[in-house]
């Protein structure tokens, strides 16, 4: 299995057509590291404990990997399913799932996970919740694999294996924010039940009630911030 440890940072969201992919660190990020969030083009990116040039390279690296997606990637890549109407974005929230150490979730068992919680497969290989009777809104949040580069190849469902997904949902979205995490975070919690593994938050902590009460004050805050200056995306 191809364990990349620069992959933590995640991105989405990039161009009209192809949707950032998602990078995550696989090891414990530095203790002062928050949320990961990166400001659309004309503000100035802001990520709590990370460098601007180490978010400009996780970008550059994710720019190069989308250019240069061969045919075996791109093989399923066709569905717009779960694509993004539009490209820029302020924020984004992120969990893990993990598996215990020394195990890893096996394709089928993702598959089956992943109906029973919702998600259908779609644009950039990953999985996407979507809006009842609104696909073409774009997904409430996405599902990647957490082995670079982020996607599944459901062609080798048999052989797939990784040790965790990461679920993102970028904002605006077609939701508020908090509905949108309102819909994510109990996703993730299914999921995880069903295959044996963790929830663990953005700074790969184990998840628990007073960051998710943190969590939904920041949404709330965002939401209304953004319904005040009329910049609603849903």
């Amino acid at each position: 299995m191809n364990w990349d440890p620069t992959v933590a940072l995640i991105v989405a969201a990039i161009g009209l057509t192809a949707i950032g992919l998602v990078y995550l660190l696989s090891q414990p990020r530095k203790q002062n590291s928050g949320k990961r969030t990166r400001e659309a083009p004309r503000r100035e990116p802001s990520l709590d404990g990370e460098s601007d040039s180490e978010i400009d390279r996780a970008i550059d690296e994710l720019d190069q990997t989308l250019s240069g997606r061969g045919p075996e990637t791109a093989r399923s890549g066709d569905s717009d399913v779960g694509s993004r109407p539009q490209p820029d974005f302020e924020k984004i929230v992120s969990l893990f799932v993990q598996a215990p150490d020394g195990q890893a979730i096996r394709g089928p068992d993702l598959v089956v996970a992943a109906e029973k919680a919702g998600l259908v497969f779609g644009a950039m290989n990953i999985f996407h919740r979507l809006v009842d009777g609104r696909p073409e809104q774009g997904p409430i949040f996405s599902v990647a694999n957490m082995v670079k580069p982020g996607s599944f190849d459901l062609a080798k469902l048999e052989q797939l294996e990784t040790p965790g997904l990461s679920f993102f949902m970028t904002l605006p979205g077609p939701l508020p924010g908090l509905d949108a995490w309102e819909a994510m975070q109990p996703a993730a919690q299914r999921m995880a039940e069903l295959l044996g593994a963790q929830v663990l938050d953005d700074k790969r902590n184990t998840l628990g009630r007073q960051r998710i009460a943190h969590l939904r004050d920041e949404l709330r805050a965002y939401d209304r911030r953004h319904e005040a200056q009329g910049l609603k995306g849903w």
